[in-house]
């Protein structure tokens, strides 16, 4: 599939290539020109919004970092036009990179505020800081790139401009297509949820900006080098909007909606360019009817009539072995001391117990007990107030959720945190992210070690998804599945991550009696590949059935720990969950035959 897609890319740029050879109007080789400068915009622009869910209105600032950059460095000195449009690049990706740290403190309408902020302040200092930028007047003798020694004509510069739009989709799809694309669609989806399968949140946004900045750069270097003038007037909040614009309307999170947006837009543009107003007017309405009537774009509407559904399980796909170390023992987890306050609540105080490799441990108490807040202390999502958590004999505690997950310490939540709109393999994919060792540059262009790792990848995946009886909805959506289907879904994701300790926050949940059963018998099997489990649970036939270790909490108080039938057996844990302090409830002991509220 990949050498078909690179041989229609191919066929496709020669074909237009090919068509602007026989065009001698420069009016519509002007045309075809910023269709391609656009696509530039708006295909970076994707990978931030339709990919990475980061919402920018702050695209006409890194368009002016590249066209600046290419007029300043060209009229100032004597650097080649095509070395400085590479350093267009370089200075478009660090103003990326200046965007998005601010903005990685912030989401929804804040973000798209702080990156307003920035166009904004980009605009006035073109416009008024005259001396460098030349304000209105502009800058005038900007270097063209040049064949030959000579200047690009206007049937030249579409010809380039149609190689490198083919080139940067080829690039673009390769990112992707792989690691990182799941990557950004997982921050899109959950963040938390994401940081827990190893995916570092910070850097994947700054590279969804680092993205969108320098494609967005590039086509502004290509504008100035081309007019081979550049001024303020090219700078305006409604080339932002219409950059978003080109995105949304198109069809956001598709490889082809920047294309396609980019074509229609490009030519209402140039029908309505006698009527300023009545461009703007249009713009707006299109955003709109983009967001509430179109939210897939024109590439969503019609892809669902080409869409297939495959059902067939991988092929290659074969029953697991070990998931973790084969014949380790000892301690595994070490919880000391651990406090945790939010404001005058403690929700844990001064906990402290020790896990063992191979075994399965489960965590129990009342409602309200603490038990999700220490899940959520052990895997990194809170910070505890208090206290040290050694894990593989190291201190993990204030250690962020993905480094976590990177030394062997996988979760499932107590609420579903699937990334409902990826297949089941892609979700279980996404769990393999901290074991792939393919860096941005070998993803991007498809080095034959990041074809290998997601080949391996990939039947990792299909491993597991077998593993928890899910072959033949492999390929569905993960959020079209029932509810106790979806339990698996992310259980294997979990799995997907090689864990040594597997944390699950009350997997029965929601599950009928026979599906507790089913997972019951799946949890001993995945204690029998490698894996220690700690599951927090209300379900005590569950508990008590499989579990080799239990600890209860109450109120944030470690009130007892031990086998299951004595456990079952302690006063303590009878008050607890019973409520009663007298006689009665000294023979009395929780039940093994449902769900203890």
């Amino acid at each position: 599939m990949r050498r078909l897609h690179l041989l229609g890319v191919v066929v496709f740029a020669g074909a237009v290539i090919g068509a602007c050879a026989l065009v001698d109007n420069d009016y519509y080789l002007r045309i075809g020109f910023m269709m391609c400068v656009y696509y530039m915009c708006a295909a970076g622009m994707n990978v931030l919004v339709g990919y990475a869910g980061q919402k920018s209105l702050g695209q006409a600032g890194l368009f002016a970092a590249g066209a600046y950059a290419v007029a300043l460095l060209t009229t100032r000195t004597d650097m080649s036009p095509w070395l400085a449009l590479v350093f267009a690049a370089v200075i478009s990706a660090l103003c990326g990179v200046l965007i998005a740290l601010p903005s990685l403190r912030v989401k929804g309408p804040y973000l798209a505020m702080v990156t307003l902020a920035f166009g904004v302040v980009v605009e006035k200092l073109v416009g008024e800081w005259t001396e460098v930028f030349g304000g209105a007047q502009g800058i005038y003798g900007i270097k063209s790139l040049t064949w030959n020694g000579q200047p690009l004509s206007t049937k030249q510069w579409v010809w380039f401009s149609v190689l490198l739009c083919a080139v940067t989709h080829l690039l673009l799809r390769n990112l992707l297509n792989g690691r990182f694309g799941r990557a950004l669609l997982s921050l899109q989806a959950d963040e938390i949820a994401s940081s827990s399968v190893g995916v570092r949140v910070y850097r994947a946004k700054v590279i969804a900006f680092v993205v969108a900045a320098v494609t967005c750069g590039i086509a502004g270097a290509l504008v100035a080098q081309q007019n081979q003038y550049i001024n303020s007037d090219f700078i305006t909040f409604n080339l932002s909007v219409f950059i978003l614009l080109l995105v949304l309307f198109g069809g956001a999170g598709s490889m082809y909606g920047p294309l396609v947006g980019t074509v229609i837009l490009t030519l209402i543009d140039a029908l309505l360019a006698r009527w300023p107003s009545a461009q703007h007017f249009l713009y707006g309405f299109l955003l709109l009817f983009a967001l509430y009537v179109m939210p897939g774009g024109v590439v969503g509407v019609f892809a669902k009539w080409f869409q297939r559904t495959r059902t067939a399980p991988l092929s290659s796909a074969k029953c697991t072995t070990r998931i973790g170390p084969e014949g380790a023992s000892g301690e595994l987890l070490v919880v000391h001391g651990v406090t945790k306050m939010f404001g005058g609540v403690k929700p844990a105080q001064d906990v402290s117990f020790c896990l063992q490799r191979g075994h399965i441990h489960a965590l129990i108490g009342p409602n309200g007990a603490g038990k999700s807040t220490m899940i959520n202390m052990l895997t990194g999502i809170i910070e505890p107030t208090k206290g040290s958590i050694r894990f593989l004999g190291e201190d993990v505690s204030g250690r962020p959720a993905h480094k976590v997950c990177s030394m062997g310490m996988g979760r499932t939540f107590q609420n579903l945190r699937l990334f409902a709109d990826l297949s089941v393999l892609e979700n279980v994919m996404l769990g393999r992210h901290s074991r792939m060792s393919n860096g941005f540059f070998a993803s991007l262009i498809a080095l034959p070690s990041a074809r290998r790792e997601e080949a391996a990848t990939r039947e990792r995946a299909a491993e597991l998804i077998e593993l928890v009886g899910l072959s033949q909805l492999t390929y569905h959506p993960a959020g079209s599945l029932s509810y106790g289907l979806q339990r698996r879904v992310e259980l294997a994701r979990a799995l997907a991550t090689e864990p040594q300790l597997l944390l699950l926050d009350e997997p029965a949940a929601g599950l009928n009696p026979q599906e507790t059963e089913e997972l019951g018998q799946l949890l001993v099997r995945i204690g029998k590949c490698g894996v220690s489990i700690l599951m927090v649970e209300h379900h005590m036939d569950l508990v008590m059935s499989i579990s080799d270790h239990v600890i209860v909490l109450d109120y944030g108080l470690k009130i007892a720990e031990g086998k299951p039938a004595e456990v079952q057996a302690n006063p303590r844990v009878i008050e607890a969950y019973l409520g009663v302090d007298d006689e009665a409830s000294e023979s009395a002991t929780p039940t093994a035959h449902g769900v203890v509220a």
